[in-house]
């Protein structure tokens, strides 16, 4: 009998739900679950929450505290839906300071465990800007587990594995966006997307130095990109690309292979020589801006329909 390829993704990769939607994530049955604000935003305007929303943001003390307050309770939602991890983002606003990150993150780990939730189930999401990933440095150090996101990068990718986060988001279908922009007659199905070959290359860099740090690949436009990757540790994927691969029967053949470890890490990377890369990088150095406007808009039409309902 012929098997979805869903479930023979499952088989080699473990499938993580990126959505804050309950029945999605009930259907598909994944090990992890992710959010952002943008899910967390869809999330909060379904009417079946509005009443809730409104007490959140009446018991807030101000409204970065009911931001926090509604990421919490859903992903506290989701903690009962899925085994594994549940991804809450730190606010973009404070993508590039890294003690108001820190600061933050302890604030979302402490509601979590007033809630009887384990740090353990809980990766804190923080930008991959330079002081996103001390915060995480320091984060990892105190035990409590990250996920470095906006990730476009491969120096990106080396100063998170430097840092020992636990796991990292490298985008894929942005990657593509952007190259389509600028080549939009190009080939870049299958093996020749370059977001594709951008999470390979992580992935084999990590696997070939004995990296502990998990490559999940995030961001996808289509199960074309998704297939190209099966093999890799994590994939984070969207309902409506979930619901395409469980109905599609066909062979999946694994593409990515765990290597064993061939030579030692090279060194880390410091901070002039992550930025020097980052800016010799037109594509991420404007995809990680981009994203970080674009999480904070959808933050901020949060943070508005908060404002209305603690009045």
């Amino acid at each position: 009998m012929a098997m979805d390829k869903l479930s023979q993704l499952k088989s080699m990769t473990t499938v993580v739900a990126d959505t804050g939607d309950l029945e999605a994530i009930r259907r598909f049955t994944p090990t992890d679950a992710t959010t952002n604000p943008s899910l967390i935003l869809q999330a909060a305007q379904h009417e079946s929450r509005r009443a809730r929303m409104a007490e959140l943001a009446r018991e807030s003390t101000d409204i970065d505290d009911a931001v926090d307050a509604v990421a919490v309770e859903v992903g506290s939602e989701i903690s009962e839906l899925v085994p594994g991890y549940v991804s809450t983002e730190v606010s973009a606003r404070l993508s590039f300071d890294t003690q108001a990150t820190l600061t933050r993150a302890h604030s979302l780990i402490e509601r979590y465990e007033r809630r009887g939730i384990s740090r353990d189930r809980i990766l804190i999401k923080v930008a991959s800007t330079w002081e996103g990933i001390r915060a995480a440095e320091q984060l990892e150090r105190e035990g409590i587990h990250t996920n470095l996101t906006l990730l476009f990068s491969f120096a990106q990718a080396q100063a998170c594995a430097d840092a020992g986060v636990t796991l990292i988001s490298p985008f894929v279908g942005r990657i593509l966006d952007w190259h389509k922009a600028k080549e939009p007659n190009a080939d870049f199905s299958g093996q020749h997307d370059p977001g594709v070959q951008s999470v390979k290359r992580i992935y084999e860099h990590y696997k070939g130095h004995g990296y502990k740090t998990v490559v999940m690949g995030a961001s996808f436009r289509n199960c074309g990109e998704i297939e190209a990757l099966a093999g890799c540790d994590r994939l984070t994927i969207s309902p409506q690309l979930l619901e395409e691969l469980a109905t599609t029967e066909g062979t999946l053949e694994r593409q990515l292979v765990s290597l064993e470890a061939e030579t030692s890490p090279p060194e880390p990377l410091d901070e002039s020589e992550f930025r020097w890369e980052m800016n010799e990088d037109a594509m991420a150095t404007e995809k990680l801006a981009e994203g970080i406007r674009k999480f904070m808009a959808d933050q901020r039409k949060l943070e508005a329909l908060l404002a209305e309902l603690r009045r």
